[in-house]
């Protein structure tokens, strides 16, 4: 018999560069890529955040790439000596790299009414893997890339969003993640073990809870998320019984209207 279940489609974010980890950078390419991402039924499963160092690199791309549907990668493909991504996706797959004609014409142009000029640093910005295809960049010229099912974009979050905009419509999505949001006065650990039976009764949807604590006492949001939407409705039911039977109102809550 076929499985007619709906099916999600999996993604996870590589965030390479040295000045994420040390703090000095505030990281905000993530939350905008899940959210693009979600909007055509494509999952965000893990991100992780990683140093410049090609066998970090080269290692996490290899074992991402395998384990979902799209990988993508921001920072470390600009001009300097550890803008290294590239050559560690060439190298995750087994592939020579070098400058692309197109990368190259594309830089010249660009270049060539600039106040600056194309020297061997910014030319490194036009080193490709043999057989990548590039992703057009309208900010400032200089091409990110896809190998396989990895897709490399800049750093910069105005770029990586330019990129991201040109890639999005290639993109195959699955079902949709559904989700509900319900919120009550409970504390957390009065809610817990309630919890617990009603994600164990139902097991295709997850469900997660999030206190708040502030002038007002506890808040918890506990949002129920899944592809199959009569799964996450009947399962959002369960939790309103599940806060009304301790004692407490349930509201529904549409993050989205804030």
């Amino acid at each position: 018999m076929q499985d007619s279940s709906p099916k999600a489609v999996t993604a996870a974010l590589i965030i390479v560069g040295n000045e994420i980890l040390s703090g000095r950078t505030q990281d905000t390419n993530l939350k905008h890529l899940a959210e693009r991402l979600g909007a055509i039924g494509i999952s965000l499963v893990e991100a992780r955040v990683i140093p410049d160092k090609a066998d970090v690199i080269t290692d996490t791309v290899r074992a991402l790439s395998a384990r979902v549907d799209y990988l993508f990668t921001t920072g470390g493909i600009g001009p300097t000596h550890d803008d290294i991504t590239a050559d560690c996706v060439a190298a995750a797959f087994g592939r020579a790299i070098d400058i692309h004609p197109e990368a190259r014409a594309r830089l010249e142009a660009h270049y060539a009414t600039s106040e600056h000029e194309l020297n061997e640093a910014r030319l490194r910005m036009a080193r490709i893997p043999d057989g990548a295809s590039l992703i057009d960049n309208p900010v400032s010229v200089a091409p990110g890339f896809r190998l396989e099912n990895v897709f490399v974009m800049a750093g910069v979050p105005r770029i990586m969003a330019a990129m991201l905009d040109g890639v999005l419509p290639t993109l195959k999505g699955g079902a949709r993640v559904e989700s509900v949001t319900i919120r009550c006065d409970l504390p957390e650990g009065t809610a817990a073990e309630g919890l617990r039976h009603v994600a164990a009764d139902h097991p295709a949807v997850d469900i997660g809870s999030y206190p708040k604590y502030g002038s007002g006492g506890f808040r918890l949001s506990i949002v129920v998320r899944g592809v199959d939407s009569a799964a996450v409705e009947d399962a959002a039911r369960a939790v309103e019984k599940l806060v009304q039977d301790l004692g407490a109102a349930a509201e529904r809550f549409d993050p989205a209207a804030g």
